[in-house]
C-alpha cells in the first residue's frame, strides 16, 4: 500500500510541476491544484498509514493510543483543502480578469505563434 501511495504522490507532484511550466494560465492553475493534492497526501501520510483505526476516541472503550489514528494530519489536510479551494477560486478570478484585460491566457500576456 505504501508503494502505491508513494507512486500516487510522485505522479501528482510530477504532473503538477509539468503543468506549472506550461505557458497557459489555466494549465498553471491545474498544476498548482495537483501539487496541492500531492502535498496534502504527503502530509496525510506523515500520520502513518493505518487501516481500521478510529480517529475519534470512543468514551465507552478503555483508552489505548495504539488503537486510534493520529487526528492531527487529518485536521491539517482538511484545513489545507479549504484553503486550497479559496486559493483556486482567487486564481480563477485573476485568470478571468487577466484574460479580459490582455485578450490572451498566456502567463506573460503575449501570444506567440505555434504554442498550443
Amino acid at each position: 500500500m505504501e508503494i502505491i501511495y508513494a507512486l500516487a504522490i510522485g505522479i501528482l507532484a510530477g504532473s503538477g510541476t509539468w503543468l506549472l511550466l506550461r505557458p497557459r494560465t489555466f494549465q498553471v492553475i491545474i498544476g498548482l491544484t495537483l501539487l496541492s493534492y500531492a502535498v496534502n497526501l504527503f502530509i496525510f501520510s506523515m500520520g502513518s498509514l493505518n487501516l481500521d483505526r478510529a480517529p475519534i476516541i470512543d468514551p465507552t472503550q478503555p483508552i489505548d493510543p495504539a488503537r486510534y489514528a493520529d487526528p492531527v494530519p487529518q485536521a491539517l489536510v482538511l484545513t489545507a483543502i479549504v484553503i486550497g479551494f479559496a486559493t483556486t477560486a482567487l486564481f480563477l478570478v485573476v485568470l478571468l480578469a487577466s484574460r479580459g484585460l490582455t485578450g490572451t491566457d498566456h502567463v506573460d500576456g503575449v501570444e506567440d505563434g505555434g504554442e498550443s
